[in-house]
């Protein structure tokens, strides 16, 4: 037999876990007809206008959090119209929620979040994401 020489030691700095992709279909046709139709009712919402980046930040990161251990399924979160381009091309609004998909697909809790939807026109429409939350297989939450 050949003896085995060890690896050379190597300093890897640590890896950011990578984003993942919340736009993916993960949802069936039932969850997706009712969040269309307006007809799912989130159990909680947050509105983050008029806040600062790190604060709406901090926010969406702690209210997922706790919207996961307390058993919630579809959460709301009012960010404020999309970004629009002024009469100078620059962008006037809209910053959270130009930002808010990064802090959900790259956060640790990312894999517990199921999709990310536009709300419907009853729940703020293009100015509101539904944030829907996974279940363990067994329907508890993870």
């Amino acid at each position: 037999p050949r003896p085995v020489r060890p690896l050379p030691e190597r300093s890897v700095a640590p890896v950011a876990p990578r984003p993942i992709a919340l736009d993916r279909r993960t949802l069936d046709g039932g969850w997706d007809r009712r969040l269309v139709s307006g007809r799912a009712a989130p159990d909680r919402d947050d509105d983050l206008q008029g806040m600062t980046l790190a604060e709406a930040h901090a926010l969406v990161i702690d209210e997922v959090g706790r919207a996961r251990s307390d058993g919630v399924r579809l959460l709301l979160l009012i960010t404020g119209r999309p970004p629009r381009a002024g009469p100078n091309g620059e962008v006037r609004r809209g910053l959270i929620r130009g930002q808010i998909m990064h802090w959900l697909s790259a956060h640790a809790l990312a894999s517990c979040i199921a999709a990310v939807r536009p709300a419907h026109p009853r729940h703020g429409g293009a100015g509101a994401l539904y944030v829907v939350l996974r279940r363990d297989r067994d329907g508890t939450f993870p």
